[in-house]
């Protein structure tokens, strides 16, 4: 399977943001991907909550959702939306951050919502708080497609080690991480836990991310760290995108993930201990 990871740096215009992403399906579907994975919120990078209302929609209504569905059927891939902030019916107002797996007919055939919530201060200046904006979700999600059993994830996640060793011991063979990671975690963290993820659970780990700065009409314009990542399931790392948009490339061996597994059988040792 020949996976392709695209990293945008996207707006707070879903309208334009699709155009891009459009052009970026296309082109990954022409160059051999049967696999395409856009970054977390693929339609709107915005630090604005009231203008994010204006512009974002229910999933029913969701125009990037709906483009995204008609490319993958287009081209006959699977494609893997990131994220989209939606809106929902919650009383309170909060958006979802919601991941979709898209088949090669357009179906959707698995939803994930982003459960860890990013609320940190990563400094004086550069804090965060998801958890205002967006509810959590609840539920792991592992999703079965004729190539590999996907886990999906969304960026904060990946600090959560026992959610992809659930997903592992499910069946997963490739975890989702898509991102729209901090520079200053990026810069510290970021491949590092992702290779650890990788590891630990003898899966591929595939992270599409957002990069660069973001350009934004209302609110305090973000920066992403870029860097989307594929790492096989011995921890290697197989393609770092840097930090220019762009499509990377790379193909995967299914074998490897058997192979990793039995060299350390690590998800079969779990023993129960008392304490602390």
């Amino acid at each position: 399977m020949r996976a392709a990871l695209l990293q945008t740096t996207a707006s707070d215009d879903p309208a334009r943001n699709l155009e891009i992403l459009r052009g970026m399906v296309r082109g990954a579907a022409a160059q051999g991907a049967g696999f395409v994975l856009t970054p977390e919120v693929s339609n709107c990078v915005s630090a604005s909550r009231a203008h994010q209302a204006e512009v974002l929609r229910h999933e029913a209504d969701d125009a990037t959702l709906a483009g995204l569905r008609e490319e993958a059927a287009r081209a006959g891939i699977w494609l893997s939306v990131g994220s989209l902030a939606l809106k929902t019916h919650d009383a309170d107002g909060r958006f979802a951050n919601r991941s979709f797996l898209i088949a090669p007919d357009g179906d959707i055939r698995a939803r994930y919502d982003k459960i860890h919530m990013f609320d940190v201060a990563v400094s004086e200046t550069e804090t965060y708080r998801e958890s205002a904006g967006y509810r959590p979700g609840t539920r792991a999600v592992l999703a079965e497609t004729p190539f590999a059993k996907v886990g999906l994830s969304i960026c904060y996640d990946v600090r959560f080690a026992h959610l992809y060793r659930r997903l592992a011991q499910a069946g997963a063979e490739i975890l989702l991480v898509p991102s729209a990671f901090s520079p200053v975690t990026g810069a510290a963290h970021w491949q590092s836990l992702l290779r650890a993820r990788a590891i630990e659970t003898g899966c591929f780990v595939l992270a599409a991310a957002q990069t660069g700065r973001h350009a934004a009409r209302e609110g305090k314009a973000r920066e992403t760290h870029g860097h989307s990542l594929a790492v096989a399931p011995w921890g290697e790392v197989l393609a770092d995108a840097g930090t220019a948009p762009g499509t990377t490339f790379v193909d995967l061996d299914l074998s490897q993930v058997a192979q990793a597994r039995g060299r350390v059988p690590a998800l079969s040792h779990d023993r129960p201990f008392e304490g602390p």
